[in-house]
């Protein structure tokens, strides 16, 4: 029998924060006179409220210590319970969207997919933006606590090959989460504080600076505008080229960086392996572009540049239409949109770390046939890689690839069309941000979908957010029964 208190104990704290980064939305809306100020505090009381009794009413049962199924459901807990309070302002509030619209919003931001239903950003109240730029920003900060502490003692998709690296918390998990958590956010602050800061150097207001920086540090993409980062073309897109980069970088390389350790986040497979692939995709597309007749160099290098790195990331800004590149381009885009980025950064996807042991596996395999009698070790980072690491990883991709299969012909079967039902699968399930075709409206967003489509695309979401596993062992019986 698994004792859920444990889960509710840090359920009801988190809702508790939750609760309290709704106030700064509050306070801007109340500054700039805006109806949507008391939406916004009756929904932080509410929430803390809710998560305060929660945790009192757990908290003196509690042990310092989450089993294995305990670790399972709080993951995939946090990334469905905390979206129900996320979603409140936009119920009540502006845009007073349905409870279906609402909830897809805030689980869109929670796990930092970028995908909208929200059309008319425009005109939205600043504090619903800012509130969007929170929820993708707190979801960014939680994928990377959950990817360095439960996922490695999850054994989900190959990460127990990340507690190697100095963060082992098999059977203490709560007491080093305050630990690795303290020294994540820290970092992650700084980061996103410098961001602000070049944005609003190169032109953005104060308040496009603060929530573009909350989604380019949470690879997120949500924009304060229609017209995404179309609207800010130029020096900008450079400037987020480089924090989109970052933010895609496993952040405990940062945490050694801080620590004086220059050594590892120059020499980590994972990061000369995004960066090289990354350099690829952008030089092939810019090629095909000049071979197809395009002559404007700078534009061509600008906006490839941006395009890829921001669907590489899965941060999922736009600029340009990327489907008038060809179909050579778009293929490399939903390529890169699938590689994803660095394990333990807030990139999405498959992530660098699989396909590399993907491809390692590959490449013994190749040597083994050439040399039936010879002993080859997989490596990876000098660490060998041990068969348990091999199966999740191939579990993994199977899953991956099957989840993605099925939504998409599910997706199909509520009546999208075949373009739009392949790129909304894939931009859930890889949490990548737009999709492509009819009813996608000309903002990208996604409000004419019917409203199946929209909660198959909230599992999608969740589901590879989550890294697949770890939502769908819950559904097995024995592992209740463990």
């Amino acid at each position: 029998m698994v004792d859920f208190r444990p889960v509710a104990q840090i359920v009801g704290l988190l809702l508790v924060l939750v609760g309290a980064l709704m106030v700064p939305s509050s306070l801007l809306d109340l500054d700039q006179g805006g109806q949507s100020a008391s939406i916004f505090a009756i929904s932080a009381l509410v929430t803390m409220a809710f998560g305060g009794a929660v945790y009192l009413a757990t908290r003196n049962h509690v042990s310092s210590r989450l089993d294995i199924r305990q670790a399972f459901l709080l993951t995939t807990t946090i990334w469905v319970v905390l979206p129900l309070a996320g979603a409140i302002p936009f119920v009540f509030g502006a845009p007073q969207a349905s409870k279906t619209d609402a909830y897809f919003e805030a689980v869109s931001g929670m796990t930092t997919t970028g995908s909208t239903v929200f059309t008319g950003l425009d005109n939205l109240p600043n504090g619903v933006l800012l509130w969007r730029g929170i929820l993708q920003w707190l979801g960014g900060l939680g994928i990377v606590i959950v990817a360095l502490i439960f996922l490695p003692v999850m054994k989900v998709g190959g990460m127990q090959f990340f507690r190697t690296e100095g963060f082992d918390t098999l059977g203490k998990v709560l007491p080093r989460a305050t630990d690795i958590s303290r020294r994540l956010l820290e970092i992650y602050v700084v980061l996103t504080v410098i961001c602000a800061i070049a944005y609003a150097t190169f032109g953005m207001t104060f308040l496009e600076a603060v929530v573009h920086a909350l989604t380019t540090m949470s690879t997120g993409g949500f924009s304060t505008s229609d017209a995404s980062f179309a609207k800010f073309s130029g020096p900008l897109e450079y400037v987020s080229v480089v924090f989109m980069i970052l933010a895609s970088l496993p952040f405990i390389r940062y945490v050694q960086l801080v620590a004086g350790n220059t050594r590892p986040i120059f020499e980590d497979v994972q990061t000369r392996a995004y960066v090289r692939w990354l350099v690829y995709a952008i030089c092939v597309i810019i090629l095909y572009r000049l071979m197809n007749g395009e002559t404007d160099f700078l534009v061509i290098l600008r906006e490839t540049m941006f395009n890829v790195v921001t669907l590489f990331s899965g941060t999922g800004y736009g600029s340009a239409d990327v489907l008038s590149w060809g179909s050579f381009p778009f293929t490399v885009i939903i390529i890169v949109g699938l590689i994803g980025g660095c394990t333990a950064s807030t990139g999405c996807s498959i992530k660098v770390f699989r396909w590399l042991v993907a491809f390692e596996a590959i490449r013994i395999q190749i040597r083994r046939l050439g040399h039936p009698s010879g002993v080859f070790s997989p490596k990876m980072q000098g660490q060998k890689l041990t068969p348990d690491v091999f199966d999740s990883v191939i579990a993994f991709f199977g899953l991956f690839i099957v989840s993605f299969g099925v939504l998409s012909v599910l997706l199909g079967m509520c009546g999208l069309p075949f373009l739009t039902a392949f790129t909304a699968a894939w931009t859930s399930i890889a949490n990548v941000g737009p999709a492509w075709g009819s009813p996608v409206g000309p903002t990208g967003a996604m409000d004419a979908f019917p409203e199946s489509a929209k909660w198959l695309m909230i599992a999608g979401m969740i589901v590879g957010r989550l890294e697949v596993l770890s939502v769908y062992v819950l559904f097995i019986p024995t592992f209740w029964r463990g």
